[in-house]
C-alpha cells in the first residue's frame, strides 16, 4: 500500500493510493466495505495514518481488500483526484521526536571528517539524535530560513522506516517484523548551531520546519529491496547527493537493534536512517541553502520529497 494525509478545505484526511491520479478516503472507503459486508464491522473505522497503523495486520489487510475491490469495480470509489487534493506529512504531527542517525555512510563519515579536519574513523555504534515534532512539514511545503537564528542551512536526504509494532530489545532477526513501512525524510540541519552547541545535535537539527517528511509511506510488503535502493538529492535541478541504502554502515536491522536497547519502540515511532556524500557543508567552498532554492529528495521506489527554501527572517516564527 501506499498511504498519504491529504487536506481538503483546512481538514485532513487519511488516503489510500488508488493510481497515477487518485486517492481514496480511508474512512469513508472503509465505511462502505464495511456497509457491503466486505469488510467485517468489527474492526474499527481507521480516521488517520496512525489508526491504520496501530490497527495491525487486521486493519492492513482490511484496506488491501477495499483496494483490490475499487480497482476491479467492484467497490465505488470514495475519494479525490489527486490533483484536488494537498498532501500534507504523512503523520503530520509524530507522538514522538523522529529518531535520526548520523554518520551511516562510509563516504559521508570521510566527507565530514575532511570538512571539520577530524580522524577519520567509522563509529563503532549508531549516533542517534531525534527531531522534535514541530520541524515537522510535508511535501511542497517551505523550509523557513531566519538568518538571525542560522546561515548555514544544509540538507541530508534520509531514508525514513516506520515502525508498525512495539517493541524493545529487538533483535536483527526480528526487526522486519516491527517495520510498517518506509518514507522520505530531508535532515536539514543548521551548521552553525550544531558546532555552537558542542557537537550535541538537537539545537542544529531540531529547527521549525527543518524535518521535511513524505509524500507518502510505502508498506514493507512493497519495498523488500529497502537495503538497495538509490537515494538523491538536487538542490535547484543540480544532483548534490546520489548514494545507495546498500552503503549504510549499520543496515536497518542492526540499527533497531541498537535504538530499542532498553528503550521501547511504538507504532508510529520514525528513524531517519542517515544520509550519503555529498552534503553543502563538505563542498569546496561550502554550499548553504538559501532563499528560493528547491530541494528535491529522491530515493528509488518510494518517490520524490520536493520543498523551497524561504527566507522569512524573524517574523514569521514570531507567532
Amino acid at each position: 500500500m501506499k498511504i498519504v494525509t491529504y487536506q481538503v478545505e483546512r481538514q485532513l484526511h487519511a488516503g489510500l493510493i488508488v493510481d497515477d491520479n487518485r486517492v481514496l478516503n480511508l474512512s469513508e472507503s472503509f465505511q462502505a466495505a464495511q456497509q457491503s459486508g466486505l469488510v467485517s464491522s468489527e474492526l474499527a473505522i481507521p480516521h488517520s495514518v496512525l489508526d491504520l497503523i496501530e490497527g495491525g495486520a487486521a486493519i492492513s489487510d482490511a484496506c488491501n481488500t477495499i483496494l483490490a475491490a475499487v480497482r476491479s469495480d467492484d467497490l465505488p470509489f470514495h475519494g479525490k483526484d489527486l490533483s484536488q487534493v494537498t498532501l500534507v506529512a504523512p503523520i503530520p504531527r509524530p507522538r514522538k521526536n523522529v529518531f535520526c542517525v548520523g554518520s551511516n555512510y562510509r563516504a559521508h563519515v570521510t566527507e565530514a571528517s575532511r570538512a571539520q579536519a577530524k580522524e577519520d574513523k567509522t563509529p563503532k555504534l549508531p549516533v542517534f539524535f531525534t527531531k522534535p515534532p514541530t520541524a515537522v512539514v510535508g511535501p511542497d511545503a517551505a523550509v523557513l530560513l531566519d538568518p538571525q537564528v542560522s546561515e548555514k542551512i544544509d540538507y541530508e536526504v534520509e531514508l525514513a522506516v516506520i515502525f508498525g509494532a512495539s517493541g524493545r530489545n529487538i533483535s536483527p532477526d526480528d526487526a522486519l517484523d516491527h517495520i510498517f513501512g518506509f518514507s522520505i525524510i530531508n535532515d536539514v540541519t543548521a551548521r552553525d548551531l550544531q558546532r555552537a552547541h558542542g557537537g550535541q545535535f538537537l539545537k542544529g537539527k531540531g529547527l521549525d520546519t527543518t524535518c521535511p517528511f513524505g509524500p507518502l509511506i510505502i508498506t514493507i510488503d512493497e519495498l523488500p529491496n529497502f537495503d538497495n535502493l538509490r537515494i538523491s538529492l538536487s538542490v535547484n535541478g543540480e544532483t548534490r547527493q546520489d548514494g545507495n541504502t546498500k552503503d549504510m554502515i549499520f543496515n536497518i536491522p542492526r540499527l533497531i537493534e541498537s535504538l530499542s536497547e532498553g528503550l521501547t519502540l511504538e507504532p508510529g515511532d520514525i528513524l531517519a536512517t542517515g544520509t550519503p556524500s555529498g552534503v553543502g557543508y563538505a563542498m569546496e567552498p561550502p554550499h548553504w541553502l538559501a532563499d528560493g532554492d528547491v530541494v528535491t529528495c529522491t530515493i528509488e521506489g518510494v518517490g520524490e520529497l520536493t520543498n523551497t527554501i524561504r527566507n522569512t527572517g524573524s517574523a514569521e516564527f514570531a507567532a
